[in-house]
């Protein structure tokens, strides 16, 4: 049988997008049609990434075209969504041009699985459907390239325009760049402040990231030069503050959030995820035992009027999947990748919301003396 490009949009506009109530062909939701001998291939945009309705229109979708033109057609679609723009569009340096949202994934101390929760938030987003960016901006205690089970690889750089731009390293759908590409895994990074800045400046500068939704920095824990340097590169359109429930934790997250809304630098603060919010073992899913405290974050977003964006639970494979290189996420129906992808969706959420209502962030020009974040 004879496939087409008008054969097929007239099977998907028997599909319904309930939303409207109309069908996705009328909505111009569909693009990108492609036909290669028995595959077919397209786009559906969907209002947003987390849309409700994104299963049962995949599955509809697939259906139609299986109704029109039998079960040995291959139906392959994608599911997007047009994704809201929190970045400058016009610098004068052109600094990573085509990423529409930069987030800063910070903490006010280490230990608290920051990165953790950085990979699998960045997994998690691309499986909605979304381009991601993972840049590891902890120059001293770079733990990406293990997480993504990438360690052994080296990105190779190619000239665009006369100048030599590092192209990023994809895993599982995520393009990762980190200094822990360029150095041995045993070597202590002993580097002065300005040394670590050039660093993460040439990461910055010098790659080829292309069109991105959304690009997470997985920043060191504390607040410091690392932070300064980037509010001072590139506008933050949000951060992210992670803790655990403990009062420790808890302590610090103040001078994170401090930081971030200084009047200096004014960075909006998207939400807190609180981390290991209580350990669930495996044998007994539906116990929860609060052994760093119960609800800590989550008292301490309201206290501050901020986004709780979710509450992670401590279990062991999330150790173990870290240490293999494989994000938790990835399983969607375990309990841990069910809590990954209500964070996602939660931060999605709450990046449109910024979007909607705050005006771009600007890059800030920050004094020799730095900024209190007192």
């Amino acid at each position: 049988m004879k496939y087409t490009i008008d054969g097929v949009l007239d099977a998907l506009s028997k599909v319904i997008f309930p939303e409207k109530n109309q069908d996705v062909v009328s909505l111009n939701m569909v693009e990108s049609v492609k036909i290669e001998g028995d595959r077919i291939s397209f786009s559906i945009i969907l209002p947003q990434v987390n849309s409700p309705f994104k299963k049962s229109l995949e599955r509809a979708a697939k259906e139609a075209i299986v109704v029109k033109y039998g079960t040995d057609v291959e139906v392959s679609i994608l599911m997007t969504a047009k994704v809201s723009v929190g970045k400058v569009e016009t610098q004068p340096e052109k600094i990573l041009p085509g990423i529409k949202n930069i987030i800063a994934i910070a903490s006010g101390k280490g230990g608290v699985g920051k990165s953790t929760i950085a990979t699998n938030l960045a997994v998690a987003l691309a499986q909605t459907g979304a381009k991601v960016g993972l840049l590891d901006a902890d120059v001293y205690g770079p733990s990406i390239p293990t997480m993504f089970d990438v360690e052994g690889e080296r990105p190779f750089v190619k000239k665009v325009d006369n100048k030599d731009l590092i192209i990023p390293i994809e895993s599982y759908g995520v393009k990762l760049l980190s200094i822990g590409f360029f150095v041995k895994a045993d070597d202590a990074l002993l580097w002065r402040g300005s040394i670590a800045n050039s660093a993460l400046k040439q990461l910055l500068n010098d790659s080829q990231w292309g069109e991105l939704d959304y690009l997470l920095l997985d920043l060191p824990p504390g607040t410091g030069d690392i932070h300064l340097t980037l509010v001072q590169s590139i506008p933050i359109t949000g951060a992210v503050v992670v803790t655990t429930p403990q009062k420790v934790a808890l302590a610090d997250v103040v001078k994170a959030v401090s930081m971030f809304g200084n009047e200096k630098i004014n960075v909006p603060v998207l939400g807190i995820v609180e981390n290991m919010a209580w350990f669930t073992p495996a044998e007994l899913p539906d116990n929860k035992y609060y052994i760093f405290g119960k609800d800590g974050g989550k008292k301490f977003a309201e206290k501050l009027n901020i986004n709780l964006l979710g509450q992670i639970p401590l279990v062991q494979t999330v150790r173990e999947d870290g240490d293999n290189g494989r994000p938790s996420v990835i399983d969607q129906e375990s309990i841990i990748g069910k809590s990954f992808m209500n964070l996602a969706n939660s931060f999605i959420k709450a990046v449109d919301e910024r979007n909607a209502n705050i005006d771009p962030t600007k890059v800030v020009n920050v004094t020799n003396e730095g900024c209190s974040t007192n």
